[in-house]
């Protein structure tokens, strides 16, 4: 009988993940089915617990509700603790677990496939939601040498800051004087073409500007390419967070790269 999956947030037509995963299943040879499910705002821990009620095994789940998928669950990894919020949810007969994959998946895109070393690298993180909240520890554990959280709520910058030792948290005035080596937009800013409001200077020379807004040239991507700096969008990590679910749901750790360069040839 086939397994079914399906990723989870608002907006979510525009997701790949459906392609991305029925790939992954054809090359890993396992019987499932994925969908997308756009739940109301209001209604997001309804809308899981009707898939599951309907048979459904497992969930992706995207903005706004990592953190409210959190919650859900009666059995977390040490991860998806650290940050709070969680984008991976696994349905077993005791009960809802959660992961987060997506430090993981950003972390294996920068070095993996971008060949970016980020021992000893000066690091900003734009944004404090869910998105920052999955990757700061896998940053940190990649051994980069100072992260920065920059949030337009600074209350909310310290708080996701307080979780984690070696980190400090500010607004984006505070940024003026500085630069830094990586700069990560973790703000969904870049879906309403719009971008953080960050100063001139934050990249430093030789400094890659990373989105994970995918499949778009954004606002924060055409100011990085005009200071000079390299760029990426999020499809890597996309990718390869995909793969840390797959592996989680099926046991089974799926290959990357040809997935990785279709979707770069236009999937």
């Amino acid at each position: 009988m086939t397994d079914r999956y399906a990723v989870i947030g608002n907006p979510v037509a525009h997701s790949k993940s459906p392609w991305i995963h029925a790939e992954f299943a054809r090359a890993t040879r396992q019987d499932i089915e994925y969908g997308r499910i756009e739940a109301p705002r209001e209604g997001f821990a309804a809308a899981v617990g009707a898939f599951r009620d309907a048979g459904g095994r497992g969930l992706n789940v995207t903005l706004p509700f990592k953190e409210q998928a959190c919650g859900l669950c009666g059995e977390t990894t040490a991860r998806a603790r650290a940050a709070g919020a969680v984008n991976t949810l696994r349905f077993d007969p005791p009960g809802i677990y959660g992961d987060n994959t997506d430090g993981a998946g950003l972390v294996r895109d920068l070095a993996a496939n971008l060949g970016l070393v980020l021992a000893g690298r000066r690091v900003l993180l734009a944004g404090a939601g869910g998105a920052a909240r999955g990757v700061v520890q896998p940053l940190l554990e990649a051994g980069v040498g100072r992260l920065v959280i920059a949030n337009r709520t600074v209350a909310r910058a310290r708080s996701l800051a307080a979780r984690f030792t070696g980190t400090r948290a500010c607004g984006y005035e505070a940024l003026r004087g500085e630069s830094f080596d990586l700069v990560v937009n973790a703000t969904s800013a870049g879906l309403e073409d719009a971008m953080p409001p960050l100063p001139r200077g934050v990249f430093a020379r030789g400094a890659l500007a990373y989105d994970m807004v995918y499949g778009r040239v954004t606002p924060f991507l055409r100011a990085a390419r005009a200071a000079g700096a390299a760029v990426s969008d999020g499809l890597g990590m996309l990718v390869e967070q995909a793969a840390e679910s797959f592996f989680l749901w099926r046991g089974v750790r799926p290959d990357t790269a040809p997935v990785l360069a279709q979707l770069r040839r236009g999937a």
